[in-house]
């Protein structure tokens, strides 16, 4: 399959191929296709399927290299979203890559969908982040559910940092239970701050890359982010909240029940979690999927489910996660 990419700009065509032709290996590994170019002609061969995946990832990631950098992880990302687009619709996948026109891109919608927080501006990467998105920023409860790697704390802490800047929330908590390979809160060393920081160092992480670590500390003690056990949760009705609860998959039943009737007037919560990571004995069922399956039906809230082809990682981890699923598949 052809593909010409307009307007001609060698800036965007040695972003788009990337030091040595890195960038181009990248597609053609992620998608299982050969690419060949001269200047701003480009064919990919391979499968029809993955041919319309690649034709298209060269015309979006080229319109993306005119404006800014590109990088693996969002290189992967458009790779995951191209590849399900060519999937579900061939027909408008073809025209986009065969004709050589660019395929049209919500850049209004892009731009409204960017979060933006003290430091960074966060960009949802694929449909699916960007739904996630739009669900945190409209539903009182949205559930993030799927594999690691897709974004769905780092998108969650961006939210709940965006919200305090506009006013919307007047603090932000932090929840995720103590459920690690077997250990207890009693085993570990220090007090219980110390001791519950290990279990949120992937939210912690996006704290200090979004706030700083000097103002993390500062929020921290003057009370604006706080960190609460799942187990510390009962008897609490939090106010201009938002709530987030990492690794709901590890919770009980009762233990999900408890936390969804926390939150009270003008607060939010976003439940994230991996259904087929689960750390409870295996007699007991998740809170998570038990919430899944009932609460369904309500308005208000928002599932949201990835897959791993939303992995923003190296591309690796998605066919490590596929192998693992079709290996758990009956």
């Amino acid at each position: 399959m052809d593909v010409v990419l307009r307007p001609a700009n060698n800036g965007a065509l040695a972003n788009l191929c990337g030091e040595l032709d890195r960038h181009l290996r990248q597609i053609e590994q992620g998608l299982g296709v050969r690419i060949s170019n001269k200047g701003n002609r480009f064919r990919v061969r391979g499968a029809e399927a993955a041919s319309r995946a690649g034709a298209a990832a060269l015309n979006e990631l080229y319109r993306m290299a005119a404006a800014d950098s590109l990088d693996a992880p969002r290189i992967q990302a458009v790779l995951s979203e191209c590849a399900e687009d060519a999937a579900d619709s061939a027909g408008k996948a073809a025209t986009a890559g065969g004709t050589g026109r660019s395929a049209p891109a919500p850049e209004d919608d892009d731009m409204r969908l960017v979060v933006n927080t003290p430091r960074i501006h966060v960009r949802p990467r694929g449909a699916n982040q960007r739904r996630y998105v739009q669900a945190i920023r409209s539903s009182d409860l949205t559930f993030g559910v799927g594999p690691a790697g897709t974004g769905k704390t780092w998108l969650a802490v961006a939210c709940a940092l965006e919200a305090h800047r506009a006013g919307q929330i007047q603090r932000i908590v932090l929840v995720r239970p103590a459920v690690e390979a077997g250990e207890r809160l009693g085993f570990l060393p220090g007090d219980l701050a110390s001791k519950v920081d290990p279990y949120l160092r992937p939210v912690y992480d996006a704290l200090y890359a979004m706030l700083g670590p000097e103002r993390v500390a500062q929020w921290t003690e003057r009370g604006i982010i706080e960190v609460a056990p799942l187990a510390y949760m009962r008897g609490r009705s939090l106010n201009g909240s938002f709530v987030i609860l990492d690794e709901g998959q590890n919770t009980t039943p009762e233990q999900m029940k408890m936390f969804l009737t926390r939150f009270g007037a003008d607060s939010r919560a976003v439940v994230t979690g991996d259904i087929t990571q689960v750390d409870l004995p295996r007699d007991r069922e998740s809170g998570l999927r038990h919430a899944l399956s009932i609460l369904k039906s309500i308005s208000g809230i928002a599932t949201v489910y990835f897959s791993s082809r939303d992995v923003v990682r190296h591309a690796l981890v998605r066919r490590i996660l596929d192998a693992y699923q079709a290996q758990e598949q009956p």
